[in-house]
């Protein structure tokens, strides 16, 4: 259990982890003078749910955007299971393993659900020459249907198979994403705000599907999200980032009474006022 593995570390940023799955170093990203992204070291604990939280511009889905290679890292190497990622092209790093969904969901509009979830396949013979040539991949082609005709099945999107991508709700391209990032087998998922404009019975769902693919699946996940309430119910471990430093480690309890945490989201102005109110209350009472 994470509980168990995670009991003993120390919470504090950078800590090592019995089990690392992913483990990123020195990685820096500037945007001309500003530095949006200065990480010394993070790992993340092979199958938990790690969330990555801070306030709006803390540098969260920079992270996501350099590990994952949308965007160039200024400095700095990650590596999942061992493996150097840095410098490598996105695709190859979603075939290392290590796959994203995004903010915005992106859902090929014209076509169908299961399609979109079968373009995720990876080892396509039709993708090589030889294999497009002679059209030798009616075998691996059911394969990869039959598979993807599960995965919408997992997540409640059975009857949206033959439907339009471009039709869906809001809710449902989340799940979409969810069941294509699924596709690629990975070992690790980033998940960037997977809740986002969802109503609460469609959150609940996608929170159970979270848990299944870290208790069933075995995959490791780190997911951006804001609501602390959907954080404190699902995380086995929290990141705190404050402009674009890891400023905050620990379990969730360890982490919502942490100083560095509540400065970072309240303000040391704002905070500094709420410590004296507190103080002059007692001082009258």
């Amino acid at each position: 259990m994470a509980d168990d593995r995670l009991a003993g570390v120390e919470p504090v940023p950078g800590v090592p982890k019995p089990d690392s799955a992913l483990t990123i170093d020195h990685l820096r990203r500037e945007f001309g003078g500003l530095i949006a992204v200065d990480v010394d070291h993070l790992e993340i604990e092979r199958n938990t749910i790690t969330s990555l939280i801070g306030p709006n511009g803390a540098g969260k889905t920079t992270l996501f955007n350099l590990i994952t290679a949308f965007d160039q890292a200024t400095g700095g190497a990650w590596h999942l299971d061992g493996q150097n990622l840095a410098g490598i092209p996105a695709y190859r790093v979603a075939r290392s393993g290590m796959v994203r969904t995004f903010q915005l969901t992106k859902s090929l509009a014209r076509l169908t659900v299961l399609e979109n979830v079968m373009l995720a396949a990876t080892d396509h013979p039709g993708e090589t020459f030889w294999g497009s040539l002679f059209r030798s991949w009616g075998g691996r082609e059911r394969e990869i249907e039959a598979h993807a005709r599960e995965l919408l099945e997992r997540f409640g999107l059975i009857d949206k198979a033959d439907d339009y991508a471009g039709s869906m709700s809001g809710g449902q391209r989340k799940l979409l994403e969810l069941a294509r990032a699924v596709m690629m087998r990975p070992s690790l998922i980033l998940l960037d705000e997977p809740m986002a404009g969802v109503n609460p019975a469609l959150t609940q769902s996608i929170l159970e599907h979270i848990k299944g693919l870290r208790d069933e699946l075995g995959t490791t996940i780190v997911f951006i999200e804001h609501d602390m309430d959907v954080v404190q119910e699902i995380s086995d471990w929290i990141v705190v980032l404050g402009q674009g430093r890891v400023i905050a480690e620990g379990r969730p309890d360890q982490v919502a009474n942490n100083p560095a945490v509540i400065d970072a989201y309240l303000g040391s102005t704002l905070s500094d006022a709420v410590a004296s109110g507190a103080e002059g209350s007692e001082g009258s009472a």
